[in-house]
């Protein structure tokens, strides 16, 4: 996948993460980096746990893998002492 396909990706899957983790949010560059690494972190995982599933691209699945991703690591962000719950 190209560096303009992850970006995009990164940018819709931070951006629907952002809306599902309620919270002061990241802003537009923080989105686009917490959807870039989730979706990552989401494709490790999807490969450990589903044996193949990967971001391949711009498509559904990619999207999905990538927020659920960015989910996860929003999640783990603050669960960082020092950081505020919202």
């Amino acid at each position: 996948m190209g560096i303009l396909s992850w970006i995009i990706v990164g940018l819709i899957a931070g951006w629907l993460a952002g809306m599902v983790m309620k919270g002061s949010g990241y802003g537009v560059l923080g989105n686009i980096v917490i959807g870039i690494i989730g979706a990552l972190l989401g494709g490790y995982l999807s490969t450990l746990l589903f044996d193949g599933v990967t971001v391949s691209g711009i498509n559904l699945q990619s999207l999905l893998i990538a927020t659920l991703g960015s989910i996860v690591l929003i999640f783990l962000v603050r669960l960082l002492p020092g950081r505020s719950p919202v």
